[in-house]
């Protein structure tokens, strides 16, 4: 994945709100519902969310301004201690201080070496079984790992859309030692899902290979919000929508709808679009419409001297009930 802020399109040093600003627009510019002809939209939105989960989240931001995770919140690989193999991986050569560890993984494992620090680690693990020496200011020590089962599975995030979470399809994923990786996602997948895939994790001699385990998370969607299985949404209308009532055009995951805003609709009122939200079992979540009324950018001469002329002659207290 590109830098995320190469992605949004804002500088390093950008401020919350103007990544958060930049996200809501090119979200917007780039939804698979208004770009339906367009085969590669939903890979771009897609990659917009992801972005925004990185840098948008304060902090994830630092760790990836630290270099501590990639672009795609994954842990950026910086060696192991003491020049070892990960988890009991062999390696060998020679280690600080003098002295030389070699140690075996089973059957035909290979020397190892480390850090003097390496050592206390070793003889903390296997009790000091040191064997061999060897004369002069440099001592051998040789540790058998035969019985020790190592851990080989390889754990990384992935982030998805709300859109590939509800209809899943495929991600590319990077793991920590470079390789690539393309995932299906099942469709109907949740937040903290694990996805196993067998003998794609490390590998070592004479150990069969480690499962590679996906942990899934879904990035924040710009219109809707989940609830559940359930969504909702905000909906803007415009005064005289709310006034006069009338049909306006609702996005769902799926195709959008026409909903019916009833005469003297108050901002707040909430309507339920049944089965358009996440699948769960046994059906289908809904969709939670609250209306929110607008009222027109800048100053408006005419809509002034009328709300004055109606306020003197229809005068009202909607916060009568609060005393």
């Amino acid at each position: 994945m590109r830098d995320p802020y190469e992605v949004l399109g804002v500088p390093r040093g950008a401020s919350a709100a103007a990544i958060k600003s930049a996200y809501r627009k090119l979200a917007k510019k780039h939804h698979p519902d208004s770009n339906k002809n367009d085969p590669k939209a939903a890979e771009r939105f897609a990659e917009i969310n992801s972005a925004n989960e990185i840098v948008g989240d304060e902090d994830k931001r630092k760790q990836f301004d630290r270099g501590e995770i990639d672009a795609e919140g994954k842990p950026r690989f910086q060696g192991f201690p003491g020049g070892g193999g990960p988890r009991g991986r062999a390696g060998g050569g020679p280690g600080a201080g003098g002295f030389e560890y070699s140690f075996r993984s089973g059957p035909g494992g290979a020397g190892g070496a480390g850090g003097a620090g390496f050592e206390d680690i070793l003889n903390s693990m296997f009790g000091g079984a040191a064997r061999g020496g060897r004369p002069g200011g440099s001592r051998t020590f040789e540790f058998d790992t035969g019985g020790i089962g190592l851990d080989l599975d390889l754990s990384v995030a992935m982030s998805v859309s709300l859109e590939e979470a509800v209809k899943g399809g495929e991600k590319r994923v990077r793991l920590p030692n470079g390789k690539e990786l393309n995932v299906k996602i099942p469709a109907g997948v949740t937040a903290g899902q694990q996805i196993r895939l067998k003998g794609q994790g490390e590998t070592a001699p004479g150990h069969p290979p480690g499962d590679l385990l996906i942990t899934v998370s879904i990035a924040p969607h710009p219109f809707f919000k989940v609830d559940g299985s359930d969504l909702r949404l905000d909906l803007p209308i415009t005064l005289y929508e709310a006034v006069l009532g009338g049909k306006v055009r609702v996005p769902t995951l799926g195709s959008a709808v026409e909903l019916s805003i009833p005469k003297n609709t108050s901002s707040g009122r909430t309507f339920r679009l049944k089965g358009k939200g996440l699948p769960k079992s046994g059906g289908t979540g809904d969709l939670f419409v609250i209306t929110r009324i607008i009222l027109p950018d800048g100053n408006d001469a005419e809509l002034e001297a009328l709300m004055e002329k109606w306020r003197d002659s229809h005068p009202y207290n909607p916060r009568s009930d609060l005393g």
